[in-house]
């Protein structure tokens, strides 16, 4: 007689085989489940497990629950498709995070007028309750299948499955290659909005046929699904490509997609987060080090980029030898490391590196500067003996909280990240690295979550995901403990019994890409940066022309200081110019008529507080002193001294 195991160890004995779904319901727990854990592995309610197995709910509050959901809405929606657009072929429709899409081939011209009427269909399908059922065919009986359907983008993906057992799901009149699981009906999807159409090439290769894709999102009630909605909205608002353009930025042009062009006043926030990022590695023992843009194709080859990570390098040739561009800094940092002799006594040596690399990304994944084919990482290379492995990996989780948490005010997760199925090394060395990193963690009180399979292909890693204002987050710091590398290029120092020993390698960032950093920034902020980042502090603008040399002078007394000012002469109305500046997100802005200028006082204007009324020039300097600043004490006369002392 069969017998199952529930999720608190109770027992469940019947006559016959049971559906999971109905074991569920005979302990009370089906109601709430949209799918199932079968001895841990999510699977279809309608399957029947074997005697012997745990069965626990799997539930929409739940991430599995929730990608069960949407995985499920691609389905709809693909279905909804087929009924509108006859003759429509489908291609891959996965769920991802915040959603879902489909790529299809769809006869005739589909626009973002006709997402409505598809959604309209969708809750049409929804309504009846229309069955989703799993077949398990051979590889015959699923090619003769498809093939009827001339369903030639799954014939593709059948003929390099090594399955002979083929995974298929029908709902009604919609046949799908689907591993699952998905609810057992149409009626459990009841929330959910499409987003967006865009093209898509097919598998992502710019050499096929371009699909359309569309974009959607479902969740498991109308409040979340509404939140969700607002927090679209609240993006679109924020969205640093067109504050980047409006507060000229940065600028991405055809004649280099990917390749983002910075303005001046994108340079002044990128270079003040260079001097804040500069300094506090300074106090905290970091040496900096600039290694090429190009080197040798056999370094990438010894490193294992070359087996690893070719498909995303770009390549050159220089008298008649073959070179790359480099993807990553640490192999030019290795070759630092190894130009003399080092000894036990240097360690732990802590080595940043502003790094520009370069990767080849597929024109359809490019996104302003969170997706780019050219970044600079704020990369650090930290060269430790295995004792001091734990304290060191605290010390970058240590600077890592302050950038996040005490400069920029971001909430972040932690996540430690496992071997891959495609890892460089001996698994013993894994296992001995991924105790180390998860000791830290420890001690170090940070809560995390474990990331089975995500490591990078030559070590485990720690990833920081940091929280912006509207809930959205974004992946940035990482650690990275390789044992890989110093083996790869025997790497070695002289230790304290004058042998040579193996050190341990660390990689870390924590800004991530600087570019995609200011992107979040941008957004996180809505252009309006907080004072020490702010491209123009202070805007001076004189009323009439009787006040352009006292507007000159306060400019000049305001850049001796070390502040970034400019003057508004254009030939506009006051009104205009106040708000010109507020639209641009300037902290402050200095009225000055006849009065002002004839008392040598300031009206000023405070972008959050509006007019702060009038005050001497002493009064006002005091308030931008006091302005937050992690490089307080570091501001520098940008004027000549002539110039500042006239």
């Amino acid at each position: 007689m069969p017998e199952y195991i529930g999720p608190d160890g109770q027992d469940l004995v019947s006559e016959v085989p049971l559906k999971a779904g109905e074991i569920l319901s005979r302990w009370g727990l089906g109601e709430t489940a949209v799918a199932v854990f079968v001895d841990g592995k999510p699977d279809d309610l309608s399957t029947i497990p074997e005697s012997g197995s745990r069965v626990e709910p799997l539930v929409f509050s739940s991430p599995e629950g929730i990608e069960v959901l949407r995985h499920s809405a691609s389905h709809l929606m693909a279905q909804a498709v087929q009924r509108l657009f006859p003759g429509t072929r489908l291609g891959i429709g996965p769920s991802i995070q915040d959603g879902f899409y489909y790529d299809m081939e769809i006869e005739g011209q589909v626009t973002e007028e006709d997402l409505a009427r598809i959604e309209e269909e969708m809750h049409k399908i929804s309504s009846e309750g229309v069955p989703v059922e799993r077949l398990l065919l051979s590889r015959a009986e699923a090619e003769r299948l498809f093939r009827e359907k001339d369903a030639v983008y799954k014939l593709e993906l059948i003929s390099e499955l090594p399955d002979e057992v083929i995974s298929v799901y029908r709902q009604g009149d919609l046949v799908d290659l689907c591993r699952g699981p998905h609810v057992e009906s149409t009626s459990r999807v009841k929330h959910f909005k499409l987003l967006s159409i865009a093209g898509a090439y097919w598998r992502g290769d710019e050499k096929n046929i371009m699909l359309t894709r569309i974009y959607g999102t479902a969740f498991d009630s109308a409040e979340a699904l509404e939140k969700y909605i607002n927090r679209l909205e609240e993006a679109k608002r924020r969205d640093h490509r067109k504050i980047g353009k409006d507060l000229d930025l940065f600028s991405i042009q055809n004649e280099g997609p990917g390749f983002p062009f910075f303005h001046p006043k994108g340079m002044v926030v990128i270079n003040r987060l260079v001097d804040f990022w500069r300094a506090e590695h300074v106090r905290r023992g970091y040496s900096e080090i600039r290694t090429p843009l190009i080197l040798d194709q056999d370094l990438w080859i010894r490193s294992g980029h070359w087996d690893h990570y070719r498909e995303n390098m770009y390549f050159t040739e220089i008298d008649e030898r073959p070179f790359a561009v480099k993807p990553m800094n640490c192999p030019g940092g290795i070759l630092v490391y190894k130009n003399r002799i080092r000894s036990y006594r240097e360690f732990p040596m802590r080595i940043a590196e502003l790094g520009t690399v370069h990767r080849h990304e597929r024109s359809g994944v490019l996104h302003g500067l969170m997706r780019v084919r050219s970044f600079t990482q704020d990369d650090a290379h930290l060269y430790v003996t295995p004792e001091q492995i734990k304290q060191e990996i605290i010390g970058i989780m240590d600077l890592t909280r302050f950038i996040y948490r005490d400069v920029f005010g971001f909430p972040y997760r932690v996540e430690l990240s496992t071997r891959p199925e495609k890892a460089m090394g001996d698994p013993v060395m894994w296992e001995k690295a991924e105790k180390a990193l998860q000791e830290a963690l420890e001690e170090f009180g940070s809560e995390f979550r474990i990331n089975p399979g995500d490591g990078a292909f030559y070590g485990p890693k720690i990833d920081f995901h940091l929280e912006d204002c509207i809930g959205r987050t974004w992946q940035c710091g990482t650690i990275q403990l390789d044992f890989q590398m110093p083996e790869k290029f025997d790497m070695t120092y002289i230790g304290p019994d004058g042998k040579e020993h193996r050190p341990v390698m660390i990689h870390r960032t924590v800004l991530g890409s600087l570019e995609r950093f200011l992107g979040i920034l941008i957004e996180h902020y809505a252009g309006a940066f907080p004072f020490w980042l702010a491209p123009v502090q202070v805007r001076v603008v004189p009323v009439k022309e009787d006040q352009v040399e006292y507007a000159a002078e306060v400019e000049r007394k305001l850049m001796c200081l070390g502040y970034r000012v400019e003057k508004d002469l254009r030939d506009e109305k006051l009104g205009k110019k106040i708000r010109d500046a507020q639209m641009e997100k300037i902290p402050f802005m200095i009225v000055l008529g006849g009065r002002e200028a004839e008392n040598g006082t300031l009206s000023v204007r405070d972008r959050a507080e509006g007019d702060l009324g009038v005050m001497s020039f002493s009064d006002f300097e005091a308030i931008l002193a006091g302005q937050p600043d992690p490089n307080t004490g570091s501001r520098r006369h940008t004027g000549s001294r002539d110039t500042c002392n006239s």
